[in-house]
Parts: C-alpha cells; structure tokens; sequence
C-alpha cells in the first residue's frame, strides 16, 4: 500500500493493487467538509482520472460518519464577518468549479467509482455518495438531504442523482421533509447495493474494489459512459454510442483475451488494453 501526499490532514488517500481509497478526514466535525478538504479532493480525483495506475476509486469518511456535507459552524463563522468577501458572482463561480472537480468527476470518470459509507452522509456529503457508481453501507449508516433543516435547496448535483436513482416523486419528499433513511430502506429504494455489518464495510468494500480493479477497464470506460448518457439522453442517441463502443471493444486485447479464456475455461486475465 503506497500513501499520498494529499496536502491537508483533511483528506488521506492511498493506492493499493489498483484501488485508490481516499478518506475524508474530519471525524470530530462528521466529516463535514472544509475547503483544505475540497481542494484536495479535487486535485486527487484529477490525478486519479489520467493515472493508468489507478482501477477503481473508492471514497469513504474516518470514523463514524462518511460526510456530513458543509460545515454549518465555519458557515456561521463566515457569515459573522472576517476576510474579503466575494461578490455574488465570485461565489457562484467558485461553487460550480468545485462540484464540477469533486462530485462530477466521481460521476463521470471513466473508472468505476465506489462510496462505502461507516456512518451519515448528510447534504452535500449525501450528493457525493449519489455521485459515486456503487455504495456500500454499514447497517448503522444513514442517508439524508438535511438542506430544509439549514435553509438552503441542494447542491453537489444531489437533486439530479436522486431524482434518477428514485423518482421524482420521492426525491422532492426526502428534500422537502429531510427525513432519515435508514440503510435498509435506503437498500430497498436504490440508493444502496450493499448493506452489511459495521466491520464488515471495510472487507465488503475491498472485495468489490478488487473485484473491478482487475476487471476490463476499457470496458468500463465505455460501459460508464453508455449508462450516464442514458441517463438523460436520447434514445437512438443512445443506441448509436452502444454501437460504437461494442464494435470498438471488439477491437481490445482484453476482449480476446475474455474470448479465449471462455473457450478454454478459464479466468480471463485482463491488461486494460
């Protein structure tokens, strides 16, 4: 296991057999998220998106909570006065480059990416669990909104990725009311594919990484791209871009390799190429 420098005790990342975990590091404050956090985030999501060393990523939180989004007391503190403050325009601008560079690369890297939750994911921490391809929860993690109960109406593209994963319908009522969802419920409208015991998250979690760290990348790249762009795209728009990519990847090494293994039944052993 190799550690990363990420610049900030906020945030700590590390890559082993192709799996870049990274944790974020505020277990006193929930792991709400701070702007040390944010901007490391940003950086090693950057880096892990061009980096052929890195598989999968998986994003979790220290202790026992996985995100509890902003951090409402540096918000009051902010709101109190103190530093230069930035116009409206300023704010806006800086708000949509990071959740671009945060929760929209986790959505749409080309690698597969994967939220384990130890514990709450809230607001804005909620929206990065929804970015991610896959969650896992501990049987004692839950899932909120939370943003009625501080004023505010989302952000991190939590509206969009709720609204796909359960309905129109009920998205506007977990905002609305911001009501808890327990990890079981949670599993049974969508927002989870995996509940398990609480020390089992870490162990779940590495078996579902390594699973897809040694599976066909390239296959990936394509299959993730396919499944975002149905998500809000055309119908033959999406047939088109299926075609594309299926006669492409008929092309790869690792797609010959898969065909040659299943004739001689065998495990393929895939190379990403």
């Amino acid at each position: 296991m190799a550690a990363i420098d990420t610049g900030t005790k906020d945030l700590i990342a590390d890559l082993d057999e192709g799996v870049l975990t990274i944790t974020l590091n505020r277990p006193e404050a929930r792991n709400a998220m701070s702007g040390e956090m944010n901007d490391a985030l940003a950086q090693q999501l950057a880096w892990a998106e061009l980096a052929r060393e890195v598989k999968v990523v998986v994003l979790t939180g220290a202790g026992q909570g996985f995100c509890a989004g902003g951090d409402v007391k540096g918000m009051n503190s902010r709101n109190q006065g103190g530093g230069a403050p930035l116009s409206i325009d300023e704010q806006i601008h800086r708000q949509r480059v990071n959740q671009r560079a945060t929760s929209g690369k986790l959505f749409k890297m080309p690698k597969p990416t994967i939220a384990a939750l130890p514990g709450a994911a809230a607001g804005a921490g909620l929206a990065l669990a929804l970015a991610c391809d896959l969650r896992v929860m501990a049987s004692s993690a839950i899932m909120t909104t939370a943003f009625a109960k501080v004023g505010f109406s989302g952000d991190y593209g939590g509206t969009y990725f709720l609204t796909q994963l359960v309905g129109a319908a009920k998205a506007r009522e977990l905002y609305y009311l911001s009501d808890r969802v327990s990890a079981e419920e949670a599993l049974r409208l969508g927002l989870a594919n995996w509940v398990v015991a609480p020390d089992e998250l870490q162990a779940k979690t590495r078996e579902i990484a390594l699973r897809l760290a040694k599976g066909p990348t390239v296959a990936y790249r394509y299959m993730k791209e396919n499944l975002n762009r149905a998500m809000a795209g055309d119908w033959d728009d999406c047939l088109d871009l299926e075609a594309t990519h299926h006669v492409h990847l008929a092309q790869t090494e690792d797609h010959k390799e898969a065909a040659r293994a299943f004739v001689e039944k065998r495990e393929p052993k895939f190379v990403g190429r």
